[in-house]
């Protein structure tokens, strides 16, 4: 009698589960059907162009430069400290600052896009605020090699107002 019991409550578990699911697909077919208003999937790869991504995706570490090719990252490795499996490293260089005192400079921001887990940490932990995400989604290549990235452009350097 029990398994009666339980073999009916299943069949009435699974015509609720059905119902709550057809209750969300007639809305959105309501809302197509009825009203100016289309909610529909994004159709990639035709609206490459006009496709934008939301504010909160994580497509990739970048490091932001102004238009004076000048980024906010005085090398200090937090970021490659945080990172839980490596895919930053830090390369640094002395340089002389104007008073001719050595300073700590980057010389290559090495990112490996193939072993980045999109935790975020190393952009919660930089001090300077020098990574941020970028929008780019759109990665698969046939060679590992080219997720291998430098974040800092050619002939970048440090902003003026950034400190050691």
């Amino acid at each position: 009698m029990k398994e009666i019991l339980n073999y009916f409550q299943e069949i009435f578990s699974a015509i609720r589960s059905l119902t709550t699911g057809m209750k969300v697909t007639g809305k959105y077919f309501a809302i197509n059907a009825f009203t100016d208003k289309q909610v529909f999937t994004q159709k990639y790869p035709e609206n490459r162009k006009e496709l934008k991504m939301f504010d909160a995706f994580r497509g990739e570490v970048i490091m932001t430069h102004n238009e004076n090719n000048e980024h906010r990252c005085n090398g200090c490795g937090i970021c490659e400290l945080n990172c839980p499996n490596g895919s930053i490293e830090i390369i640094a260089k002395k340089e002389n600052n104007e008073d001719g005192k050595a300073i700590r400079a980057i010389d290559q921001h090495v990112y490996q896009l193939a072993m980045c887990t999109f935790c975020g940490l190393c952009i919660k932990a930089c001090p300077s605020n020098a990574l941020d995400w970028g929008q780019d989604f759109e990665h698969a290549v046939f060679d590992r090699s080219k997720l291998t990235k430098v974040l800092n452009q050619p002939g970048s350097k440090i902003q003026k107002d950034i400190k050691e």
